[in-house]
């Protein structure tokens, strides 16, 4: 703003940078339309220089006497503005007037066919709410959706990953990325009973507490080993709800895939022992003395231990025993199955004369033709060291040695390619017309294995263990003429 003597005179400042014909033109208009304007008392006002050439431009001043502009020159001042300010708009940023509105000046620019700058072209449109169901990839739209870790679903498409389902509940289960119903959750995870059915409850800390068996990997409530459920003489295993057991009448049960080969009376188990003294022979162990062999009942073993004066017996089921001079109850005619026990049953007294070291074996009946011969296996074992002079062995050296035999005995019948030329009578059902034995019986047969080998007595368990590394090492032979000389197993 300038000033001349008391006459105040206003003015609207412009930029520019460069001069164009419409600046020319309208340096021209003012000069034209205000020369008689720019003296005041006499007084010329100093021109202004504005820009970086020069141009020499006169602000527009409003006169003392009021005199307003013809209508002719407000419409020539009204267009010079508009093409002013179109021609900002061509610029570059920073040059002129420029929007606020981003939009607007988009717009404008994109309008502008001569521009030299690249036209503006708006990346697609997507609306804040865009998203795309993880189930079937389709756009979810403006419909009820899902959200679940980050992902967005139809309400159909969030399914149950086990019944494939949609879940529908306001709560489910997720494992990993993998949404579950609850229920179906609960099926694939928490285990069950195998001899109830039922979910294993949880214990009074709400952790899931069970039992399972070693080998047959049976998953069970703990209070099943306390509840009277019957509990297989051979397998071990526990009767289910939709089981049934057969009752051997001494307090014992069998399940149904060890009666297939049990063995019930004397008679039926004559075949097998003879077969077992012919594998000690083939071993150069031969039996000289007829050692009797009966089957007995529960009761009548029990006695005969507490007859035997000699012997070590830590098992609490005991079912074999090498017999001195007695008389016992032995089986006579095998039973019949009457509804779940047995009935018929005959048994005959027989008196036992001692004429060698050892007056009989005997075994418990009712048990699978495997674990049978396992048994007499063990006992004849025992009468074998008796006969050969080997005396006063502790229970580790003794019972150790015996279970060895007991196990190669196992390993020689289930191995692949053996026969059950022994088989007895009963058992016919779990052999095939081969001769080969059943898939049943070889799985038993590898479950008495892992009763031996697994055994955690000190005289069965670890006594095997030592007497059956020596023999690995040495051999029977040099392992049996170890133990005649020391009375221990070579290390």
């Amino acid at each position: 703003m300038s000033s001349s003597g008391n006459v105040s005179h206003l003015s609207q400042p412009c930029t520019y940078e460069r001069k164009s014909w419409f600046m020319r033109w309208l340096s021209r208009l003012f000069k034209g339309g205000s020369s008689n304007r720019g003296q005041v008392g006499g007084t010329r006002r100093p021109p202004q220089f504005i820009g970086d050439e020069n141009m020499v431009l006169r602000a527009p001043v409003r006169s003392l006497d009021n005199h307003s502009r013809t209508d002719k020159e407000k419409e020539e001042l009204d267009r010079a503005i508009s093409l002013s300010l179109a021609e900002g708009l061509k610029k570059p940023n920073g040059f002129g007037w420029r929007p606020n509105d981003e939009d607007n000046h988009a717009k404008a620019v994109q309008d502008d066919h001569h521009s030299s700058y690249a036209p503006y072209v708006p990346r697609e449109y997507q609306p804040m709410g865009y998203r795309v169901c993880g189930g079937c990839n389709r756009d979810i739209g403006y419909g009820n959706y899902l959200g679940c870790m980050g992902t967005f679903f139809h309400p159909e498409c969030f399914c149950c990953r086990a019944c494939r389902y949609p879940i529908t509940e306001h709560e489910f289960s997720l494992s990993g990325k993998d949404a579950y119903h609850k229920t179906c959750f609960k099926e694939l995870t928490h285990p069950k009973c195998e001899v109830c059915f039922q979910f294993i409850p949880t214990n009074g800390a709400g952790l899931i507490e069970y039992r399972c068996h070693p080998f047959w990997s049976q998953k069970y409530c703990p209070v099943h080993e306390h509840d009277n459920t019957a509990r297989c003489c051979s397998c071990e295993r526990l009767e289910s709800v939709n089981g049934r057991y057969v009752s051997l009448g001494d307090g014992r049960s069998i399940c149904l895939e060890c009666m297939e080969s049990a063995i019930m009376d004397t008679g039926d188990c004559q075949p097998l022992y003879h077969t077992i003294r012919d594998y000690y022979e083939g071993m150069n162990m031969r039996l000289d003395q007829q050692i009797p062999m009966l089957l007995v009942e529960r009761q009548a073993l029990n006695e005969a231990i507490v007859g035997e004066k000699h012997g070590f017996h830590h098992m609490p089921e005991t079912r074999g025993l090498c017999l001195s001079e007695q008389t016992v109850e032995s089986i006579l005619k095998r039973p019949k199955i009457g509804g779940h026990g047995l009935i018929g049953m005959r048994t005959q007294p027989q008196k036992l004369t001692r004429r060698c070291e050892v007056t009989a074996i005997l075994v418990l009946y009712g048990l699978p033709r495997l674990l049978t011969g396992a048994i007499l296996a063990h006992e004849l074992m025992h009468s074998w060291l008796r006969f050969n002079g080997y005396r006063n062995l502790n229970p580790e050296v003794e019972e150790g040695i015996c279970q060895v035999l007991s196990y190669m005995w196992l390993e020689s019948e289930i191995m692949p390619g053996s026969s059950s030329t022994s088989a007895a009578p009963s058992s016919s059902s779990s052999v095939s017309k081969k001769g080969g034995k059943s898939r049943v019986e070889n799985k038993l047969g590898e479950f008495f294995k892992h009763q031996i080998a697994n055994d955690s007595s000190a005289a069965y368990g670890g006594g095997f263990r030592a007497a059956n590394a020596a023999v690995n090492m040495y051999g029977l032979r040099r392992t049996l003429d170890h133990i005649r000389l020391t009375g221990s197993v070579p290390l």
